[in-house]
């Protein structure tokens, strides 16, 4: 049969039904040997299952798959459409970030959709809500970041986790020529920051982790991250539907979730109830101390909103600095003269032997290097907002309401219209500029660099991230040596916070004295 009439001819001699049938067939054969041409470039799409087979193919490396077709794009925004997805506008663009960030902000809440991946673990925090519940949250929780008190506890705290804990395990790691998982070591440290900050656990207290990665890591972490992974892997799923039979039958990673969810909310719900007693009996003055958890009680919120704020902070302050600081550690094997220039601001900023807040804020070359490091790996690869009504962003793409659109800081870092033919090339210096013949650190535009989100929703504990991680790698280099024991490049792994797969296994060794 050499041509369409041909073709109609020969299926006419059957039944009516059957012809139909024939013919919808090979008008979907036809279509599926014709992509559908998007606006823009994006994966290979076809009618019905959309994108379903690139996803699937590319479901290890979505990251890097991204990457290139944002590049390949002449806006760096891509539309991606799959059966059983919602529709999603991925974009580098920083104009279109700004636009979704700030300019048309009310239009852009987290949603409906992200809300529900994640209602089951974060319940109504700070971090899954919006609108009226979010602004409340935001005001309470501005007001506690901005007073002058919680510079000096932070101070305090990292005084007593670092001096006390992190320096003298390594120490002894340092004398037993013992590798260990960086990675999990660090996770163990931000974990105990995070909760004394957000709760004002004691050193005995059970809740606390062992920094020693040769022991079990505590109860309250052990859920923090099952559901964690858990929740995170229900937004990567190439179907949504498979996840919520999952929930309904209460089988398989569901179970687990639901399982690992109540065990942190039971938790955390014991220490404030314990908090409160104590504050009840003792009074708020003698009990209540400078952490969040005393300050949320002592402004009368219900322990539900407390428990799930705490929770949030628990979760965005623990793995989101340990990821920065691993990827960190992981360049910096790679480039000793850096590592020289980072131990020689340090030494000079110290005040009297110590890192106190204000050195710590003056250390501009680390602040680069923390920013370089996080241009390339970002602890939070992609973000999500859900459009309200139709709209248009700044290169042109519509957007229809009900959209998902995801800004993507780990793409953003490698586009080359953003930073560069060199975008691949760990170069700090690329973070100052000269002005009135002096090298000063850049302000990089937000949108450019949303590695704390901007606009309204930025990151409350910006700055207390980079005095943390200041401190640590200050604190680290200045006494050891971190030698990566294999040459293999780590794989970069998106879950709610980036990690890194395999951990990252090193030696530790005492450094002598410049």
């Amino acid at each position: 049969m050499s041509n369409m009439g041909e073709f109609i001819t020969f299926f006419l001699s059957f039944q009516p039904l059957t012809f139909i049938f024939f013919l919808l067939f090979y008008i979907t054969l036809i279509e599926f040997r014709r992509v559908k041409k998007l606006v823009g470039t994006g994966p290979t799409t076809y009618p019905v299952i959309g994108c379903l087979i690139s996803f699937y193919k590319n479901r290890f490396r979505l990251l890097d798959w991204y990457t290139k077709l944002l590049a390949q794009s002449p806006t760096n925004t891509i539309l991606v459409q799959r059966l059983g997805a919602r529709r999603t506008i991925v974009t580098a663009n920083q104009h279109n970030v700004e636009y979704v960030l700030k300019t048309n902000f009310k239009n852009f809440p987290k949603g409906k959709p992200f809300r529900e991946i994640l209602s089951d673990f974060l319940g109504k925090g700070i971090f899954n809500v919006d609108d009226d519940l979010w602004m409340i949250q935001r005001k309470l929780a501005s007001h506690e970041f901005s007073l002058r008190s919680i510079n000096e506890f932070i101070m305090h705290t990292l005084e007593e986790e670092v001096k006390g804990k992190l320096i003298p395990l390594m120490d002894s790691l340092s004398i037993e020529n013992k590798v260990v998982d960086f990675q999990e070591l660090l996770g163990r440290f931000s974990f105990n920051v995070v909760c004394k900050f957000t709760l004002g656990i004691d050193d005995d207290d059970d809740n606390r982790c062992c920094l020693d990665p040769c022991f079990p890591i505590s109860p309250l972490a052990k859920a923090f991250d099952v559901a964690a992974e858990i929740s995170a892997r229900r937004g990567a799923a190439p179907l949504f539907l498979v996840w919520r039979v999952k929930k309904w039958l209460g089988v398989g990673s569901e179970r687990r979730l639901r399982d690992a969810v109540k065990e942190v909310k039971i938790l955390v719900m014991e220490m404030i109830l314990e908090r409160k007693k104590m504050m009840n009996v003792k009074g708020e003055e003698l009990v209540g101390g400078q952490d969040l958890l005393s300050r949320l009680i002592s402004s009368g919120h219900e322990e539900e909103v407390i428990r799930d704020m705490v929770i949030s902070f628990i979760m965005a302050g623990r793995d989101t600095t340990s990821s920065a600081l691993t990827w960190f550690f992981w360049l910096l094997s790679r480039y000793s003269d850096i590592e020289h220039k980072i131990l020689k601001e340090s030494e000079n900023k110290l005040n009297n032997e110590t890192l106190d807040y204000e050195s710590l804020k003056n250390m501009n070359f680390l602040k680069a290097c923390l920013c370089e490091s996080m241009r390339l790996y970002p602890p939070i690869a992609w973000d999500s907002k859900h459009a309200t009504c139709d709209d248009v962003l700044p290169d042109g793409t519509l957007v229809k309401c009900g959209d998902r659109v995801t800004y993507f800081p780990y793409g953003m870092g490698r586009m080359e219209n953003l930073w560069g033919k060199d975008w691949f090339e760990f170069r700090p210096d690329r973070w100052f500029v000269e002005l009135n013949n002096e090298i000063i650190l850049s302000e990089v535009c937000p949108y450019k660099f949303p590695i704390f989100q901007a606009g309204p929703r930025v990151c409350l504990g910006k700055e207390m991230a980079f005095i943390q991680m200041k401190y640590v790698v200050a604190s680290i280099l200045r006494r050891f040596r971190i030698k990566i024991v294999s040459d293999k490049k780590p794989i970069f792994v998106p879950l709610l916070t980036a990690h890194m797969a395999g951990g990252l296994k090193v030696l530790v060794s005492k450094r002598m004295q410049l």
